[in-house]
């Protein structure tokens, strides 16, 4: 049996796709992801959560789950008794009833759901730096792409956050004091608004850049230091 990451990438090879086309489907099921993610899916480095797993199924035509990556006998598949003459005339049956209307399930989808939330204008500089002027704002309407706790996007410029976060892309961020070390977050500092990583350590406290050409910024008791929040997608 192949692995996960081997049929995934067979499979998308077979239907001549790339790994940004891959990444460019998966942000219409709201999975902003960069290339080195689906790479890293592809040479079981890592596996994708299950939804992410069920995304990537829909977007590469993997119907019969079970069958392509189990490929055993289940009593709970009707097709796996079937030769490939069979499979495809069962699927011309379904198909027909599925014209006929008589069949068809009532649709039960859940709407979307939209709120409103602020973005803000002036960006936190993945860069330089930038203050963030908390009262330049517009309200935007959002729906199911965006996380449940974020309170507010912003537009991230420069690329110190690269590959996560990439020059003009926007942010999602839930409002806090508090981070965990090692998490990512806007931060206000001596008068300018940076997205970074915090990193605490034994030697200090750091806002550090996930693109390495940028040196860790050192904060001490002589800076002015404000959370303004966890960036959450």
């Amino acid at each position: 049996m192949n692995s996960i990451g081997k049929i995934l990438q067979d499979r998308r090879k077979e239907l001549g796709l790339t790994q940004p086309d891959v990444n460019k489907e998966l942000k219409q099921f709201g999975y902003s992801m960069n290339h080195a993610a689906i790479s890293s899916w592809e040479r079981n480095v890592t596996q994708p959560n299950a939804t992410q797993f069920l995304a990537l199924c829909k977007i590469l035509g993997i119907t019969n789950i079970y069958d392509a990556f189990i490929g055993e006998y289940t009593p709970d598949n009707p097709f796996s008794e079937l030769n490939e003459e069979g499979i495809q005339k069962a699927k011309e049956y379904i198909d027909l009833l599925i014209k006929s209307g008589d069949y068809t399930k009532e649709d039960t989808s859940v709407l979307p759901s939209y709120r409103e939330i602020r973005l803000f204008d002036l960006p936190a500089s993945a860069g330089t730096g930038e203050f963030l002027d908390s009262d330049n704002f517009d309200m935007i309407e959002v729906g199911n792409e965006v996380a449940p706790e974020a309170d507010f996007g912003i537009r991230i410029h420069g690329d110190s956050m690269e590959p996560r976060y990439i020059n003009g892309q926007i942010v999602w961020v839930q409002q806090t004091e508090e981070l965990e070390s090692g998490e990512i977050g806007i931060f206000y500092l001596d008068g300018n608004a940076y997205c970074k990583k915090l990193d605490c350590s034994r030697v200090g406290t750091f806002l550090v850049s996930l693109n390495q050409k940028y040196a860790p910024i050192q904060i001490t008791k002589n800076n002015s230091f404000k959370i303004f929040g966890k960036v959450v997608c």
